[in-house]
């Protein structure tokens, strides 16, 4: 039983270790969006790119919003939102389907 514990707590770790870059990738974004970064620099066209692969399904349920300064263009994106919302509960279910397999049992 404890190495079937063991086993289960590194498939967690693992699946909230990918649900946890995944979240702080959209959350860059939604923060360089936010502020108006400049798309053409490296770092954010390479943010911008890896993460509109996972925003794809979202695109479209809500419009973004503009502001325009001076200088920089802020978007908010309320789909960067919504997708990070979505990614934490397919994570949390995985989490709880992998432990019904493992234990047989629920783990709160």
């Amino acid at each position: 039983m404890e190495n079937v514990s063991r086993d289960f707590l590194q498939v967690r770790r693992i699946v909230y270790y990918i649900l946890g870059t995944l979240e702080v990738l959209l959350a860059f974004r939604l923060l360089l969006k936010m502020l108006g970064a400049n798309p053409l620099s490296g770092f954010v066209s390479f943010i911008y790119s890896v993460s509109s692969l996972f925003l794809a399904p979202f695109y479209g349920i809500f419009r973004s919003q503009t502001s325009r300064g001076i200088e920089t263009t802020a978007i908010f994106e309320p789909s960067t939102f919504i997708a990070m919302i979505v990614y934490a509960l397919i994570a949390y279910g995985i989490v709880r389907l992998i432990a019904l397999k493992f234990t047989g049992e629920e783990i709160k």
